[in-house]
């Protein structure tokens, strides 16, 4: 069976930016087992995966605009401290926000008296990716696996976490902002209200 829309994919792959950094792999791990075409993989990994068969292999290099997009600097803001309710904040802390566009994940970037520094941009925005990809299986999505948008078996991604970027080259479901490497992300959604990573109000990851 060929990759197509909304049929279960089992992957082994490794992403690593351009200066060659892995920065996300199922290698030493269970593979990932994902919906194909319901939101997991970043659009320039998806893409590429239609039409492919269990035992293909292919390293791909994806733009960050087929990622997690472009670096955006008016996405970096300060804001009133007192927007954190009294939470102690430091460099490098990620929270939801909730925005006019919903819940975002945010990244403290510098903490002053008067204002918290926050970076809405996905951490892997304005990366270009290379992705090293084996497809180990593909199976039609059961009624339930389609209704519900994510396979069933343990957990989005098939039962394993992919860190705070989502699957794979993915994009998450219901998760956050984007997703795991390559991925927009686990530990997302309405449970952590993070897309694998949101204010009127932040909640610490």
């Amino acid at each position: 069976m060929k990759v197509s829309h909304l049929s279960v994919v089992t992957l082994d792959y490794t992403v690593s930016d351009e200066a060659g950094e892995v920065l996300d792999s199922t290698e030493g791990r269970e593979p990932l087992v994902y919906l194909h075409g319901a939101g997991f993989l970043v659009p320039g990994l998806e893409k590429a995966l239609y039409d492919r068969e269990p035992g293909d292999s292919f390293e791909l290099k994806v733009d960050a605009a087929d990622a997690y997009g472009e670096y955006h600097e008016e996405l970096v803001q300060e804001v009133p401290g007192e927007l954190f309710d009294g939470m102690e904040v430091a460099e490098g802390d990620t929270f939801v926000a909730d925005t006019d566009d919903g819940h975002r994940p945010v990244t403290v970037v510098e903490v002053s008296e008067a204002f918290v520094k926050v970076d809405a941009n996905h951490p892997l925005a304005g990366v270009n990716l290379q992705f090293a990809v084996t497809v180990r299986d593909v199976r039609a999505a059961t009624a339930e696996e389609i209704a519900h948008g994510h396979v069933h078996g343990g957990g989005c991604c098939g039962g394993h976490d992919h860190g705070d970027e989502g699957c794979c080259g993915g994009q998450g479901h219901e998760h956050g902002e984007e997703g795991c490497c390559g991925g927009h992300g686990h530990e997302h959604a309405e449970e952590e209200e993070h897309q694998c990573c949101g204010g009127g109000g932040c909640h610490s990851h």
